[in-house]
Order: C-alpha cells, then structure tokens, then sequence
C-alpha cells in the first residue's frame, strides 16, 4: 500500500483510507508518550490521537471499597487542589538523576516551594506550589512528556 497522500476514490465520493500510515502514527504514540500527532501531505492532512491516561502514585493506598453502582471515579483535573503544568515540556521530579524528589507523597509545602522542573526549549523551569498544603498525589512520571494544563499533582 502506498504511504503518499490518498487522492478521493471518485467512484465512491470517499477518501481512500491509508491503513498502514495510520498504524505507523499509532505506534509513534505509542513509543513517544504523546497523545496526538498531525501529518500534512500534498494538501492531505491526518491526525491520529489516544486518550491520556494518568499514572497515579500514592502512599501504600488500603483495599479499594466496593464500587459504587454508576459512580465514576474522581478525575484529578477537576479537584480544587490540582497544580497543572502552565507549559509544554518534559516533567522531573527531582533537580538532578539519582537525586532526592522536590516533594514526596505526603509533604508539607508552602506557596513558592519548589515541587517539580519543566524542561522546555534546554530550560529548566522551577513549578512553584501555588499555595500551602500537603502533597497528596503526584499524578505524573519522572521524564515523561507533558501538555499544557496537564494535571501534575494535588496539594490540599
């Protein structure tokens, strides 16, 4: 199968679908982190994007209670204790490798600390803590990609 731009099959009105670039941009994803990638050929433009999911790690949590009947489970982005990301960029929880984590689950911060670095464009850009309170989750990964307005963490 050709992987240039499909033209419209003129028979059917529809456009040719290419199965095999699709799948490329899907293990592209995959491999990168990112949640959406956009190709523009000859004038032929093609999206390919996956849900977000966030990785969430907390103190040893205890047994789960029984789900409730049609209750969803809360989402992070929506808590009034949320800090997101105010850029795009690559997350690191601690100043160096190998070196202690800015904040754990569980620590006290004040408003201004330091709880994470956002490398953006060879910069390392310092995330303050926006007010006081304790680190209750930390709902990304060291290294890995993020988006602007991605959740990082919850302080309440």
């Amino acid at each position: 199968m050709s992987r240039g731009p499909q033209k419209p099959d003129a028979a059917k009105g529809k456009l040719a679908v290419n199965h095999d670039l699709i799948r490329e941009l899907a293990k592209l994803l995959e491999e990168t982190g990112l949640t959406e990638i956009e190709i523009e050929q000859d004038g032929m433009r093609v999206r390919a994007g996956r849900a977000e999911s966030h990785n969430v790690r907390s103190p040893a949590a205890p047994a789960a209670a029984p789900a409730v009947a049609g209750a969803a489970s809360p989402d992070p982005a929506k808590h009034p204790g949320v800090v997101t990301s105010p850029m795009v960029g690559t997350a690191y929880l601690s100043p160096e490798p190998g070196a202690k984590p800015f904040v754990d689950i569980g620590s006290r911060v004040k408003a201004g600390d330091t709880l994470l670095v956002v490398e953006a464009m060879k910069t390392m850009n310092q995330i303050p803590a926006p007010h006081a309170g304790v680190v209750t989750q930390i709902l990304i990964e060291d290294g890995h990609p993020l988006e602007f307005g991605a959740p990082l963490m919850i302080i309440e």
